[in-house]
């Protein structure tokens, strides 16, 4: 499925069978999920995509050709591997060299400026890419790639640490893919989460207390406890001001997304008190070492709605309408 223009349907294409370069692995995909950073890039909002451009970056697959310089112990054929956002990065910026790769000044990003997993083959590099735990079958685990990559390092940021021993209490504004990922990582540790929706939206509330969460409301409601820290996943400038009054003193709101809306004025007195916002951008490797090892220990259950390839379109349309609790998955051959 080809994104030929921002903001046009994706268009179902034969092309050939990709041929992994140096360094490369040729996947034949069996799942990838999608993604609200793919439904940003369809519908325009992110900048500069590398048109035409296969979206998709949580993709899970069979090895099935491997290029040269690829160590056959690190990846052989028929191993499964899971193919993430964060493609390339150069490894000689500042950034790079300080260990913060997920700022490098010239990454490659998959589904944005690579080809990615909406298709029945994809190549990738394969430094950037990872074992899956065995105990999630391929649709399961697909939505760990990005909502489980992006929504752990939003943890991170907030404060978390898997075995701290204090029990924290965790507010997370819209509950979808990432963040119900999230929330069972947060209770599987024992801290407190407080989900936010959409107002009225009484069903994703429900959603948020089934997976876990101590508290659910509107996202312009006030949680009957003062919080420790807030994650934004919706891309809603506004919810920033939001979380701001919901946090205490020292307390941090995290936003997770690669996009948000305009967030509006604020005033001093919202961050006083040592009140921080920070974003989130992108992924380090050692994030996915990390966050796979987390998933290996516990039995994260992902929500998932599979869609056959060729349905793309109706996939990130229920995506975009807020109909989908959990993940779309797209699978080919279905």
């Amino acid at each position: 499925m080809v994104l030929e223009a921002p903001g046009s349907a994706l268009k179902l294409t034969e092309l050939p069978i990709p041929e992994p370069l140096d360094g490369q692995v040729r996947v034949k995909v069996s799942a990838c999920a999608v993604c609200r950073t793919d439904l940003h890039v369809v519908d325009g909002e992110l900048k500069e995509p590398s048109l035409p451009i296969i979206p998709g970056h949580e993709i899970v697959g069979l090895v099935d050709k491997i290029g040269r310089g690829v160590d056959p112990l690190h990846f052989s054929i028929g191993a499964r591997v899971g193919i993430p956002w964060l493609g390339r990065t150069c490894g000689s910026c500042s950034y790079c060299v300080d260990g913060a790769e997920n700022l490098c000044d010239e990454p490659g990003f998959t589904g944005y400026t690579i080809d990615g997993g909406y298709a029945e083959y994809a190549v990738a590099n394969s430094a950037y890419c990872f074992s899956l735990p065995e105990n999630y079958p391929d649709v399961k685990a697909s939505p760990l790639l990005c909502a489980g990559l992006i929504g752990y390092r939003s943890l991170r940021m907030a404060g978390f640490t898997p075995g701290m021993p204090k029990p924290r209490k965790f507010g997370i504004y819209g509950f979808g893919a990432a963040a119900h990922i999230a929330a069972q990582v947060l209770r599987h540790e024992g801290h407190e989460v407080y989900g936010f929706t959409r107002p009225g939206d009484v069903e994703a509330q429900a959603f948020a207390r089934k997976v876990g969460a101590t508290w659910s409301g509107d996202s312009t409601a006030s949680p009957p406890q003062l919080l420790d820290a807030a994650i934004i996943f919706a891309s809603v400038g506004s919810l920033v001001p939001l979380a701001l009054a919901a946090i205490r003193k020292g307390g941090v709101v995290v936003c997770g997304g690669i996009y948000m809306t305009p967030v509006p004025s604020i005033p001093y007195a919202a961050i006083w008190g040592e009140r921080r916002v920070v974003s989130v951008a992108n992924l380090t490797r050692l994030d996915a070492i990390e966050f796979l090892r987390v998933a290996s220990s516990m039995e994260i259950k992902t929500e998932t709605v599979e869609f056959r390839l060729e349905e793309a379109n109706e996939a990130l349309r229920a995506l975009r309408e807020g109909k989908l609790n959990g993940a779309a998955v797209l699978v080919p051959g279905i």
